[in-house]
Order: structure tokens, then C-alpha cells, then sequence
């Protein structure tokens, strides 16, 4: 009798999850890497390392979150390369894969965020754009709740500092 460790992958589950998952690892991704065509190489390479290690996948937390960190990691793995310290990394709200879904004051806002240092930019992200808790963001970084926390409200306030002084109107 053969055993298995956890569900058989079908060709099905994987494409359910490339569907339902990529447009938003796309984002995210861009914000780490902030370069489209780098953001596609991350997604694909998250998807093939997600491949590979889904027999290994104990569901211990969601799908969803199993994918962020992979794709978070790839991201990382990336800007140690020598040629991402060689690519010009300034954007605008154009630029951003949700563009059309963004008024100017919304834009203004974004690129305030792009601002952040890459801890708090990650934090705001995942709780206003990704719609996650503190709690399922501190699971994903591997901090406390407490770090979230405390970074949420560090983001808040420089947020709150550039926009009231009329900076990202420069």
C-alpha cells in the first residue's frame, strides 16, 4: 500500500491556483522589484518553486499566504543580484500595474507609499492593498504582531508627515 504525504497535485490545481493567484503576486512583486518585466520573471519563478514544492505544502497556513512568502522571498533573492543594482527603480503612478484603477489622488498617495522604507512599504501592502490582518501578516514575515503593529503606525505617521507637508505635490 502506497502512502502519501499530504494531497496529490492534479495539473487542475495548479492552473486554479496560477489563476486565481497571479494578478495579485504580479503587485506585489512590482512593489518589491518596481519593474514590470522583472515582476513577471518573479511571478513565474514563484509558480515554478510553488511547482516544485507542493507535494511539501502541509497547509499549515493559507494557500494565498504560502505563495506571498514565496513570491516575497524571490523578490529578495532578486534585488541581490548585481543587475537589479544596475536598474533605474524610479516610478510613477502610470507605471503601476493598477493604474486604471486609480484617481490622481490615489496616485499621489502610491507613490508616497513607494517612498516607505521596503518594511513598512511590505506592512501597509499587505494590510490595505491585500486586505490581510495583523495577525496573518505577522505569520507571513515571520514577526509579531506587535512589529506589524508598531509598523503600521511608524507608515501611518511618515505617511500622514509627507502628505500634510505637500511633499509628494513636489
Amino acid at each position: 500500500m502506497e502512502t502519501t504525504k499530504g494531497p496529490v497535485l492534479h495539473q487542475d490545481d495548479f492552473v486554479r491556483l496560477v489563476d486565481k493567484y497571479q494578478p495579485m503576486l504580479i503587485k506585489i512583486c512590482y512593489v518589491y522589484l518596481r519593474d514590470a518585466d522583472q515582476a513577471r520573471d518573479a511571478v513565474q519563478e514563484t509558480f515554478l518553486k510553488a511547482y516544485r514544492a507542493l507535494p511539501r505544502f502541509r497547509h499549515e497556513c493559507s494557500e494565498k499566504n504560502w505563495l506571498i512568502r514565496i513570491a516575497r522571498n524571490t523578490c529578495n533573492d532578486m534585488h541581490r543580484t548585481p543587475w537589479y543594482r544596475f536598474m533605474d527603480r524610479r516610478i510613477t503612478p502610470d507605471e503601476l500595474p493598477i493604474a486604471h484603477e486609480i484617481n490622481s489622488d490615489e496616485g499621489a498617495l502610491m507613490c508616497e507609499i513607494m517612498q516607505l522604507s521596503p518594511k513598512l512599504r511590505e506592512v501597509v501592502l499587505l494590510y490595505y492593498w491585500q486586505e490581510m490582518g495583523v495577525q496573518q501578516i505577522a505569520e507571513l514575515l515571520e514577526i509579531t504582531q506587535g512589529s506589524v503593529s508598531n509598523r503600521l503606525r511608524r507608515a501611518r505617521a511618515q505617511l500622514k508627515r509627507q502628505l500634510e507637508s505637500g511633499h509628494y505635490l513636489d
